[in-house]
């Protein structure tokens, strides 16, 4: 992506969209958003720290998300929290349509397992 390129209709790279999804419950901090990717994926995409941070800091500056304050009490000042913006979330909202169309595709075609 380009800086500041809000197109929703662009494709997002897996980590991005692994990314947005587990934020869009509620802001996570770095390693938390990681955990929720783990979890959602039964552990089939693990997001190393490389690819996390690299993709939050460019996910940060194309405004797809943004930096918060960390909720009172959390016990760790040095942890940087992010919420979905409203362009990250219409992002989103977008490649989860592409997917949708794609698994709608593979059930007609009797891709997917139980499907004929």
């Amino acid at each position: 992506m380009s800086p500041k390129n809000t197109n929703a209709a662009a494709p997002l790279k897996t980590a991005v969209f692994h990314i947005l999804l587990a934020l869009s419950d509620g802001d996570h901090h770095g390693l938390g958003i990681a955990d929720v990717v783990e979890e959602n994926t039964a552990g089939a995409i693990r997001l190393g720290p490389g690819t996390l941070y690299r993709s939050l800091k460019e996910m940060t500056r194309d405004g797809l998300v943004r930096e918060v304050s960390a909720p009172a009490g959390d016990e760790d000042p040095r942890r940087k929290f992010y919420r979905l913006t409203r362009s990250g979330r219409a992002a989103l909202r977008a490649e989860a349509s592409r997917y949708e169309r794609i698994v709608n595709i593979s059930r007609k075609r009797a891709v997917l397992p139980g499907t004929r």
